[in-house]
């Protein structure tokens, strides 16, 4: 029983250093303090709970300092001024391209789609022409 305290400080420590790893290889360089970025690692890697503590405490900047991450994924939505029509005109100018283009489109699959069933259909009577014709003589031959 004696035992589990010191396995999970040791599952502890381990997570730490993992942590420690990983937010260190992610910090930009210009974020790290007191020592270049590849020094912190070297300690990190040979020290790793000290190096570790070390790491969170005085190598990196403090989080006060860091800017916040953005709250979408895709900055370019925040732009300002992005969702807004600059000129309604050539808005609705554009959105009556859109819709004539779409059209356009919907008709002429319309078509292909009519083209393609009008050629099923030749093709289908043609092979059952064939098949109703073989081997009977053609009239008018004599044979």
């Amino acid at each position: 029983m004696a035992a589990m305290p010191r396995i999970l400080l040791a599952v502890a420590a381990f997570v730490l250093w993992i942590y420690c790893l990983v937010d260190l290889v992610q910090t930009p360089a210009e974020r790290v303090r007191h020592l270049p970025k590849w020094a912190w690692l070297v300690i990190v890697f040979l020290f790793p709970f000290v190096g570790s503590l070390l790491w969170l405490f005085v190598g990196r900047e403090p989080a006060a300092r860091r800017p916040a991450a953005p709250a979408s994924p895709y900055p370019e939505y925040e732009r300002p001024g992005r969702m807004a029509a600059s000129d309604p005109v050539k808005d609705e100018e554009f959105l009556r391209k859109v819709r004539e283009r779409a059209e356009q489109q919907r008709r002429a699959a319309e078509e292909q789609r009519r083209r393609r069933a009008a050629e099923e259909d030749a093709g289908d009577a043609a092979d059952a022409g064939d098949e109703a014709g073989e081997g009977e003589p053609t009239p008018g031959t004599g044979s």
